[in-house]
């Protein structure tokens, strides 16, 4: 159905009156937010940092399909909720205990908008001549603008992406395997499990960090879309884009080198040509990283007032305060990039598989929480509320978390740390497989034991399908409340 552009909901719940599209829309999102220079880097870093090109390629796919996996499973939850994926995390935290992966979500969403924004600034720079650093400001505004407009420009930017881009990538992978020779790429195949697992490791961190905030783009679906619909296109799409730029960022290291590094976007786009083509590649890669960035400072934003909320009590905003929350998150990703844009690929690296020890256990215990112990069922309004069903603080849960933290660290390899344990694997980094399966054990193991859930028992059952009553979400959607 038609309605606003502007969207005037943050955190409140969607209520159905207001659902529409379908699951395909999923699909056109992520292959559109895949498509883009950033995938093409984290492929690419699987051969710059000591991977052949077969393993990379195989490791990068089965990481894809791991880690989209368990984000398609958090963007069935929109549908069901009509929430978006963080406030889910009181059910499991508790309503203020929340806050502390909301931190560290908010943190992730700054990063990737920085380090997206460093790209999209060398190619707006090019394209207007005004170099990165203008670019890189320029790129920031355009961002917030769309950001503030909110969930439908961010499945038209999608839609739109999701062919230009792919028009794109079919003509640079013609250019470049015309300049190659794929036969003798492909005999760099000596497997080597550390160079597999850092793949996996690389892949399966992309796909992972988009867990936090992917509810948050189907949460407007109808309620009545199937779990197994959301979860297939949402994968098919995350995983399809995903490899398809990799696998192009594996050849373009393995056969350029050196001259890769530095200025990624300007030898992209050489590929190419020149003139004219330079050109409408420079905006195609900005189109994409617009795509991406738009989602990362929506999500940020959301991450804001959700925090916020958790203890003022208050889940609508004004336009107003949507815009100085997408401001703040917009201000401090562009610092960011401005500061570490000469130093952007080794940043990134670290900075990706750090995260992926920050964000594996909440997908986990999340995860448990929603299908295993509480089936699908969440009291809605005792999410907002701290002496409810919830709590304020749960504190089990939050030890699970810091226990898995706690167990990936022995496994975990960066340039600033190397955990006791890499060494006798061979120095291959499976802290994210560690992080998956410690606290989805011992949460499982906790929610039987405590047997409380949200899913549990008749009263359980009653209080948690309080989604489906649509005069729930109506009593907060005044305009004129603001949490500013």
């Amino acid at each position: 159905m038609a309605g606003p552009l502007i969207e005037r909901r943050s955190i409140d719940v969607v209520p159905d009156g207001e659902r529409h599209g379908t699951a395909f829309s999923q699909f056109t999102l992520w292959l559109g937010a895949n498509l883009q220079i950033t995938t093409v880097v984290t492929g690419a870093l699987a051969v710059v940092l000591g991977g052949d090109v077969v393993w990379s390629l195989l490791g990068l796919l089965v990481g894809n399909l791991l880690g989209g996996a368990v984000m398609a499973l958090h963007s069935a939850q929109g549908p069901r909720l009509g929430l978006p994926q963080m406030i889910s995390s009181r059910a499991q935290f508790g309503v203020r205990g929340a806050v502390i992966p909301l931190a560290l979500v908010l943190v992730m969403y700054i990063g990737f908008f920085a380090s997206g924004s460093v790209l999209a600034g060398q190619a707006v720079g090019h394209l207007t001549h005004l170099g990165t650093v203008a670019g890189i400001v320029l790129f920031a505004l355009v961002t917030g603008l769309a950001a503030i407009v909110g969930y439908r420009i961010v499945h038209v930017l999608g839609r739109v992406a999701s062919v230009v881009c792919a028009v794109a990538f079919v003509y640079l992978g013609a250019r470049l395997l015309h300049r190659i020779d794929l036969q003798v790429v492909l005999q760099q195949r000596h497997f080597a499990l550390p160079m597999f697992l850092l793949a996996m490791s690389l892949s399966a961190s992309w796909q992972l960090a988009f867990g936090p905030y992917v509810a948050d783009y189907s949460r407007y679906l109808p309620r009545t879309t199937s779990v197994r619909s959301t979860f297939w296109w949402t994968l098919s799409g995350t995983a399809l884009g995903a490899q398809w730029s990799m696998t192009f960022g594996v050849l373009v290291a393995a056969t350029a080198g050196a001259r890769f590094a530095g200025d990624e976007v300007a030898y992209v786009v050489g590929l190419g040509g020149t003139g004219l083509i330079a050109s409408l590649l420079y905006f195609v890669i900005a189109l994409g990283k617009l795509t991406i960035n738009v989602l990362n400072t929506y999500g940020g934003f959301m991450s804001m007032v959700t925090g916020i909320s958790g203890f003022r009590g208050r889940t609508v905003l004004s336009q107003r305060g949507r815009a100085a929350f997408i401001a703040v998150v917009m201000v401090a990703g562009t610092g960011v990039a401005l500061a570490g844009r000469n130093s952007f690929l080794d940043a990134f690296s670290d900075f990706l598989l750090f995260l992926l020890a920050f964000f594996t256990p909440w997908s986990a215990i999340n995860l448990v929480d929603y299908y295993l112990l509480s089936r699908e069922r969440y009291d809605v309004p005792a999410l907002s509320d701290p002496d409810g069903r919830y709590g304020g603080w749960r504190l089990d849960a939050l030890g699970v978390y810091v226990i898995a933290l706690a167990a990936q660290f022995p496994f975990l390899s960066t340039s600033f740390y190397t955990g006791p344990l890499v060494a006798p694997l061979g120095g291959a980094d499976i802290s994210w497989i560690v992080g998956l399966v410690v606290p989805a054990a011992l949460y499982w193991l906790i929610g039987t034991r405590r047997g409380d859930r949200s899913g549990a028992g008749r009263d359980g059952e009653r209080a948690a399908s309080a989604p489906a009553r649509p005069e729930a979400p109506d009593r907060t959607a005044g305009a004129g409340t603001s949490l500013r």
